[in-house]
């Protein structure tokens, strides 16, 4: 039996398969991390979830590692340049989350453009029977702008124009075929849309790229919502024009320090966070976990890989 190593818990029904095909190793818990790797140092396989960094660092600890496959579409924990360096193969979990993802999207935003939080605390409070509650802005009409039109951003495309919105994009390049206007420049996008939505992966080619200067061309009209990655937007530029009306509104699933998010998130009333749960449903994480269990199996095997990176 293979060994293991896991940077970060997964979902019981991968973890049950992991445990029965692998001695498991359960890096995240072990104190003395340094005497464990160097107890490891011929180890070839890796399981990536978490906040745990697979950096140089690492891979170099572990230097007969040969492939490390990563719980979730995101792959910026483990630092690619330095695996492909290596020779070590990365493989992540794309397409079986587009649907939750997407569905999250649209739920941030009905949250954030018909205040379902504050009317929710306002029935509680017992304040219905004193007034009614506000009107609220919709979504029927409005133009929305998605930043990253990938798998994801495809599946959140068609959700937008089932609410009878307008879908515009940007991204690196212009994609053939598709029914939506393409923006090269993203400040202009942002500046002719009422919604901008972050969908791009984490890497040093996204961080910032949702900047002061984009935020207030969306304006104290527009609202942001980020499926993507924190990193993808300015944190510090975002809470300043959300308290001071610059920006109008923003519904989060990610932040840049998550799980230890700015308390000053919690001050305002103009913002829906949630705690990265696009993807956190039975039926999408049990996805997840096959075709990550199954990745690291093929590999073992000597089959081809079903979902490489790199």
């Amino acid at each position: 039996m293979e060994d293991l190593i896991l940077t970060g818990p997964v979902v019981d029904s991968a973890m049950e398969v992991l445990d029965q095909k692998f001695r498991t190793h359960k890096l995240w818990e072990i104190e003395d991390k340094a005497a464990f790797l160097r107890d490891h140092k011929a180890t070839r396989l890796m399981a990536s979830f978490g906040t745990l960094q697979v950096d140089t660092d690492l891979m170099d600890a572990l230097p007969a590692l040969e492939m490390i496959s990563v719980f979730g579409v995101g792959v910026d924990m483990v630092d690619l340049d330095a695996a492909k360096a290596r020779g070590i193969r990365v493989t992540n979990t794309p397409d079986v989350l587009n649907d939750a993802v997407a569905e999250m999207t649209l739920a941030l935003m009905l949250a954030t453009c018909r205040q379902i939080v504050h009317a929710d605390a306002f029935v509680r409070a017992g304040k219905w029977s004193d007034a009614p509650y506000p009107l609220t802005g919709e979504l029927t009409g409005a133009k929305v702008g998605i930043l990253g039109l990938g798998r994801i951003g495809k599946e959140i495309a068609l959700r937008c124009q089932a609410f009878k919105m307008q879908v515009v994009y940007s991204g690196r390049r212009e994609q053939p075929f598709q029914p939506y206007q393409y923006y090269s420049d993203l400040v202009e996008m942002a500046r002719d849309v009422d919604w901008l939505i972050g969908v791009v992966p984490g890497d040093t080619g996204t961080q910032g790229l949702v900047s002061r200067e984009v935020l207030e061309a969306l304006g104290p009209q527009g609202s942001f919502v980020n499926v993507g990655r924190g990193s993808l937007v300015d944190e510090g530029a975002m809470l300043d024009l959300l308290k001071n009306g610059g920006l109008g509104a923003a519904g989060l699933d990610v932040f840049f320090n998550e799980p230890e998010i700015s308390p000053e998130f919690f001050e305002l009333s103009n913002v829906v966070l949630i705690p990265h749960q696009a993807s956190a449903t039975h039926k999408t994480r049990w996805a997840m976990g096959d075709l990550f269990v199954r990745n690291l199996l093929a590999y073992c095997s000597g089959t081809p890989l079903i979902s490489p990176v790199i």
